[in-house]
């Protein structure tokens, strides 16, 4: 498997990872402070987005690789509230989804802005 390929087939695995933790109906998470689970949902989707990143670089650059990557994580976020509507023991928030889209956007940006240092001359 060549390396486009296998960046693939990571944010493959790992899309399927979020979507079989969103279908069950609890996650044991011990909770130490209030809307712990909006930093969870941050975290996990900073690495969706690095992983989209890695994903979609053999296809485009630039700010259409930045833009491709977040809106697939976006996107992506915003189906897995729809489907956690139907598990029972879940809800659908929209906080939640708007914890995924700055979490990706995040993640995405930084490697925009090191990608653009790399390709800027030093004088």
């Amino acid at each position: 498997m060549n390396r486009a390929g296998g960046d693939a087939l990571a944010l493959s695995l790992y899309c399927g990872l979020i979507f079989w933790l969103s279908n069950q109906p609890t996650l044991p998470m011990p909770m130490f402070f209030p809307h712990q689970d909006k930093l969870h949902h941050l975290t996990a989707y900073a690495v969706m987005g690095w992983l989209a990143w890695q994903a979609f670089r053999h296809r485009c650059n630039g700010r259409i690789l930045w833009i491709v990557s977040l809106l697939f994580c976006s996107l992506y976020g915003a189906s897995d509230e729809f489907h956690q509507s139907f598990i029972e023991g879940r809800n659908a928030d929209w906080l939640d989804w708007v914890a995924d889209t700055l979490g990706s956007l995040l993640a995405v940006t930084i490697l925009f802005l090191r990608h653009r240092e790399e390709r800027t001359p030093v004088i």
